[in-house]
């Protein structure tokens, strides 16, 4: 009784899988395995500006926006804003003016140095890239509330969290291993 169970068991998982692999294959090779259109639906260059300098009415607008068109459509805003958590900002410890500073936080890229120090900002070395360690937040909070020589609004100027809670790999893929 079991054999003929068995026996009937293995003949469906049979058909089963010849009728998948034969609805799966087609003979036309001019048509393609993958779509050809594509649609940006998200950006984040440097983490946390979306989040902060973008109202939740333009977060579309600004996701699909080609980073080289976001600084003339989106500078103004940033600007507003970033006045808005500041008033007193004048300057910051890159010696960026208002306009200037969010003309360039408005244009979501991570710029990468291919020759020189690769870091978010080392107090000399400024968004040339970034690594895994780079207190980024931090840096953004002091490049906001800093001022001239990063010494105002102590308070606003760190997130107190100095490092990742497990250390980051010395081999690729570098990322700490989860918990």
């Amino acid at each position: 009784m079991k054999k003929t169970y068995l026996n009937k068991i293995w003949t469906v998982a049979a058909i089963c899988t010849l009728a998948l692999s034969t609805l799966a294959c087609n003979d036309d090779d001019d048509t393609p395995a993958i779509p050809t259109t594509y649609t940006q639906e998200d950006q984040m260059g440097r983490p946390a500006i979306n989040t902060v300098f973008v109202s939740s009415a333009n977060k579309d607008q600004f996701n699909t926006t080609a980073p080289s068109a976001q600084g003339g459509a989106f500078q103004a805003a940033f600007q507003s804003q970033l006045l808005a958590l500041n008033a007193g900002y004048t300057t910051n410890a890159l010696g960026l003016d208002a306009a200037t500073f969010t003309t360039v936080l408005a244009t979501d890229v991570l710029t990468v140095s291919l020759d020189g120090t690769t870091t978010f900002f080392d107090g000399t070395n400024v968004l040339t890239g970034r690594r895994l360690a780079d207190d980024v937040i931090s840096v953004e909070l002091l490049l906001i509330f800093g001022g001239p020589d990063g010494s105002a609004n102590p308070g606003l100027t760190d997130d107190n969290v100095d490092a990742n809670d497990k250390s980051f790999l010395s081999t690729f893929p570098y990322l700490a291993t989860p918990w």
